[in-house]
């Protein structure tokens, strides 16, 4: 499982023409699953991310975590993040979990976020989505199962 966490002061999923989710303040968190991981993987990854101290204190320090700022989650399910590049130039997604593995694992993902942060709003499985963010700092982090 991997997820790109980006620390944002806005972000939103638009959806046909309409938006369909947005947060302030908070992480946009983009979420590929792979064909091996689990209820325990997601468990350990939605834990590691919540506890992430990447908001500044009073003092500039990044000592604060989603949490402590009062942020709010967007968490939009992405499975080009198990792209295959290695042959030729068209990605491969061979990695990526079959939808009747990853849906419902995004959706475990999403309720046990709710478990940490008051405010978790999503995208929709499988659907063209637009994404929209305000990147704060920038400030990305890359969680991967495999190095946790």
């Amino acid at each position: 499982m991997r997820f790109v966490i980006q620390r944002v002061q806005n972000a939103s999923v638009t959806i046909d023409g309409s938006v369909y989710s947005e947060i302030g303040k908070g992480f946009l968190v983009l979420a590929g699953i792979t064909q091996s991981d689990t209820k325990e993987t997601a468990d350990k990854m939605v834990k590691k991310m919540q506890g992430l101290r990447i908001f500044e204190d009073e003092n500039g320090k990044t000592n604060l975590s989603l949490a402590d700022v009062g942020g709010e989650l967007l968490i939009v399910s992405q499975f080009t993040l198990y792209a295959d590049c290695k042959r030729g130039n068209r990605p491969g997604f061979s990695d990526a979990a079959l939808p009747e593995i990853a849906s419902p694992l995004y959706e475990y993902i999403l309720e046990k976020s709710k478990e940490y942060i008051p405010s978790v709003k999503r995208g929709i499985f499988g659907a063209d989505m637009k994404v929209q963010l305000l990147n704060d700092g920038p400030f990305t982090v890359i969680l991967d199962s495999e190095k946790l």
